[in-house]
């Protein structure tokens, strides 16, 4: 597997391992029924992939960031690598592989902004659980290592491990929701994922009651809290989408409003608030703080066309957030 020079010594404080894909988004006005063919009022090319998106989102908050990733040697490969120059992300730890072609994700924007999201692995899929020398010296000398459930499960659990060994804190992001190993989901600090992921991972019990239920927000403050004291996790962060994040650890737990909002489109919004939530816990902010800028960073994003062009920086969010209080005095 490619792996970055052993030369390299480059220091990052987050380093994320994920998916990168080439995004291909059409805008219509309702989804097709089965059969149907309706007409697009818009069309774009960008980069995704939730670990690149996270990755963007991470260095736009303002913190070094490094992305270790995985794509083919096809035309999508070469977009890919000069759109993370033109944005200022680092590719030294984006391997190509030969005859392999380079994830991609087809979305489907509505009027109302929200998307459907189709996704081939491709190179992602051939991330392996085997780091390089160059990659193992990264996240052994970062503050954190975030990853995605975009990848395979044997690398995210030797993920865990090797940051873990590396006392390297370790961030994941379950979406979508594939099986990991027990172990390494405890030692996630914070685990994130969507009201929907923590139903399909297990964290809502008694699932033939609650699955589908609205509910309110201090019962999901009471399952984030359940979670982190039964040890299946150090911490964890539950988004709600428009209702916005709870968050708990050893010390609490919290729930972060977002601000209301017009959508526009919703692609990618999960991601920027992941990526966004590991930047400033990188940075050495708490649970709580670092999930109200996430939130406020998630509700800039919907508000614009777009995966990472939609990403606000460092200085708009801690504005938005100041404005909403969802920060806390420095």
């Amino acid at each position: 597997m490619p792996d970055t020079t052993a030369t390299d010594t480059t220091t990052a404080r987050l380093v994320v391992v994920g998916s990168l894909n080439v995004d291909s988004t059409s805008y219509v006005e309702h989804f097709p029924a089965p059969g149907e063919t309706v007409e697009s009022t818009g069309f774009a090319v960008a980069l995704g992939g939730k670990g690149t998106n996270q990755a963007v989102a991470a260095h736009l908050a303002g913190v070094e960031t490094r992305l270790i990733a995985r794509i083919g040697d096809d035309s999508s490969g070469d977009f890919a690598l000069q759109t993370l120059t033109e944005l200022g992300i680092p590719t030294l730890g984006v391997g190509r592989l030969p005859g392999v072609t380079t994830g991609v994700a087809q979305i489907t924007v509505v009027a109302s902004g929200e998307n459907t999201v189709i996704v081939t692995a491709g190179a992602n899929g051939l991330l392996a659980p085997e780091f390089g020398p160059a990659d193992t010296a990264a996240i052994a000398g970062a503050e954190l290592v975030l990853s995605q459930g975009e990848i395979p499960a044997a690398t995210v659990e030797a993920l865990a491990a090797t940051a873990a060994a590396a006392g390297t804190r370790f961030v994941l992001n379950l979406a979508p929701p594939i099986a990991i190993d027990p172990a390494a989901l405890a030692g996630c600090d914070p685990l994130v994922v969507n009201e929907h992921e923590a139903r399909a991972v297990g964290l809502v019990p008694d699932a033939a009651a609650e699955d589908g239920a609205d509910l309110s927000i201090e019962r999901w403050r009471q399952l984030a809290a359940s979670a982190v004291a039964e040890g299946r996790c150090a911490s964890l962060v539950i988004t709600l989408g428009s209702a916005g994040a709870v968050a708990a650890d050893a010390a609490g737990s919290w729930h972060k409003q977002a601000p209301r909002v017009t959508p526009v489109d919703t692609t990618g919004a999960g991601d920027c608030f992941t990526g966004t939530l590991a930047a400033f816990l990188a940075e050495g902010r708490g649970l709580a703080d670092a999930t109200g800028l996430a939130a406020a960073a998630g509700a800039l994003s919907v508000q614009a066309r777009g995966t990472v062009g939609s990403y606000a920086g460092r200085d708009a969010v801690l504005a938005f957030a100041a404005e909403h209080g969802l920060t806390e005095k420095r």
